[in-house]
Formats: structure tokens, sequence, C-alpha cells
């Protein structure tokens, strides 16, 4: 896949980890390319220790279980996901159509579009068992960008005369980038970075024809 980088995202240095936290976080990465290769059943700590190279041992001093180890991982996952979003948005200019565009390059950013992240997503949505799980971590967040974007949606329609519903046209735009990314794990020869946010902003495009081309945002 090539590179999205004609959008930088705000950064700050991050502080120094202690050595526990900077293991535990090793093996959450670990565990999101276990979870890339294997799926959310097959994945096993000793999977998680090889991917790691360290010891099953030490997997079991940092997290007694598969479970454990699964849900602190989804909190991973949950909180960069929002920390993304939530960066773009406060860097973005306020109008809507700003926002709505801020929001859509968040779900293409490099730090959340690799590979092994969209894989470890889907893994998580797509075994049942990890349902409640999925809903206990991410519900309350999902909820919060559902109703931010409904509400950019609302704006926009109110600013440019636009007909239509805001929480089913943020629904749509919604499944239009979950879409994307499921193609992008599932596709035998799945399309880049630009090409599946081109995609999206043709939903946009379709809701805020004055707004919006397959290219992003129009100037103005």
């Amino acid at each position: 896949m090539t590179d999205l980088s004609d959008r930088a995202y705000p950064s700050s240095p991050a502080p120094r980890k202690r050595p526990r936290e900077a293991r535990r976080e090793q093996l959450i990465e670990a565990t999101i390319k276990v979870l890339a290769q294997k799926g959310y059943a097959r994945a096993t700590l000793s999977d998680v220790a090889k991917q790691a190279g360290l010891s099953h041992g030490l997997v079991n001093f940092h997290f007694q279980s598969k479970e454990l180890l699964l849900e602190e991982t989804l909190s991973y996952l949950s909180d960069e996901y929002r920390e993304s979003w939530a960066q773009a948005l406060a860097a973005a200019p306020q109008d809507p159509a700003s926002q709505l565009d801020a929001l859509l390059r968040a779900d293409f950013s490099p730090q959340i579009f690799t590979p092994e992240r969209l894989a470890a997503w889907v893994a998580f949505w797509g075994e049942a068992q990890s349902r409640p799980l999925y809903q206990e971590k991410c519900g309350a967040k999902d909820d919060d960008l559902a109703r931010r974007k409904q509400e950019i949606c609302a704006a926009l329609i109110d600013e440019g005369g636009y007909h239509g519903d805001a929480p089913r046209i943020s629904r749509a735009l919604r499944l239009v980038t979950e879409g994307v990314w499921m193609d992008l794990v599932t596709m035998a020869r799945p399309y880049d970075r630009e090409e599946g946010l081109a995609t999206v902003y043709c939903a946009a495009a379709a809701f805020f024809p004055r707004h919006f081309n397959a290219e992003g945002r129009i100037p103005g």
C-alpha cells in the first residue's frame, strides 16, 4: 500500500515508557500481528510470545490469560483510534466540511490504516465470542464518534441547503469506510490507501456534492 502523506497530524513527543509498560506494549503489538495472521479464535499466548521474541512465561507474567491479553489489545486499539480522530478533528478548521473531511481522512491515517491493524479490527468484528468484549470496550467510544459525525453532517446539511437525514448519512459514511477496511483485508488483490479514501469521498460527494468530490473536499 502507498502512504497517504498529504495531511500532517499534530503530535508531541511521547513520554519515555517504563520497562513494564514498554514490555506490555511490545506484547500487544505482537498480538495485533498474530490476530492479523491467525484470527481471534486461533491466536494463542505461545504465538504471541514467538512473535514478540519473548518467553511464554513472560507473556503469562504480564497477561494471565488469552482473554485478558485480547481485552487489553482491544482497549489499546480503541484508545489509539479515538486519539487519532480526536486529534484530526481538533486540528481541522471549524467549518463542517473541513470537520467531516478530517474524520474521513483519520480513518486512513498512516498510524491507523495498516494491514495488521485493519486485520486485527476485522478479527474482533467477525468473531461472535468477541462481541460482548467489543461492546464493553468500544461501544461508548463508537457512540461518541457517531454523535460527533452526525452533528457535523447536520451542520453541513444546514450550511449547504442539502436535503437528507443526518443520522442516516453519518451511518452510510461509516458503513462505506468499514466496507473499505473489510475489502482491504479479505480481497485477494486489494486496492491501495488512496483508492480506499477516494471510495469514501465518492459517498460523501453523493450526499454533499458542492463540498466533496472523489478527490476530497472541494476548496472554497
